[in-house]
């Protein structure tokens, strides 16, 4: 049985959904407050402000991605078998939290400098360990290819919450096989 979500955690979803539907700026503390069944003020018990709401969930976005593709590829035991983990990782992340990956995409300007650098800190740390996973992979890319590489298919993967013509399992093996496919054609047919 699964553990049933703090209250904290309740607010963070139900702020990333609305904030994903109507924007940063579009959405007030008294909106999330009626979302989780409380009222606007009784939110400032968990958090400060909508900005704090904000800097914790694209802060904590952020961890989850790192820790999670860093983990997967450290038990990787081949470097396509990391590419594939890595990529697997990201496609469950952006089809299990669409709203997450819409407001990370949106929103990042609307944060505080201090949550911002620290969000821009942890993402430029979540590209180095997909390019150094590329690199191994693909050997004749150099750094730069490496790095374009690894946005083009962050690019692909992100683009799920704007797309519904496929179920979740389809449209976790059509991204799968493109972004294996985008990194060279040698890992797809292995």
């Amino acid at each position: 049985m699964a553990e049933k979500p703090s209250r904290r955690d309740q607010i963070l979803n139900a702020a990333a959904e609305l904030f994903a539907r109507h924007g940063f700026h579009g959405v007030g503390i008294d909106d999330i407050g009626a979302a989780v069944g409380i009222s606007g003020p009784a939110l400032y018990r968990h958090f400060r402000s909508k900005d704090a709401m904000l800097g914790e969930m694209l802060t904590s976005i952020s961890e989850r991605l790192l820790d999670g593709g860093q983990s997967r590829v450290d038990a990787a035991t081949s470097a396509e078998e990391a590419l594939r983990e890595l990529i697997g990782w990201h496609v469950d992340f952006a089809l299990d939290d669409p709203a997450l990956i819409t407001v990370q995409m949106r929103n990042l300007a609307n944060l505080t400098d201090p949550d911002r650098r620290r969000v821009r800190a942890l993402q430029r740390r979540y590209v180095e360990v997909w390019v150094e996973t590329i690199r191994r992979t693909v050997p004749d890319f150099d750094e730069p290819t490496a790095r374009a590489a690894a946005h083009a298919v962050f690019g692909l993967i992100n683009s799920t919450p704007h797309s519904a013509h496929l179920d979740r399992d389809q449209m976790a093996s059509l991204l799968s096989r493109m972004a294996l496919a985008s990194l060279t054609p040698a890992v797809v047919t292995s």
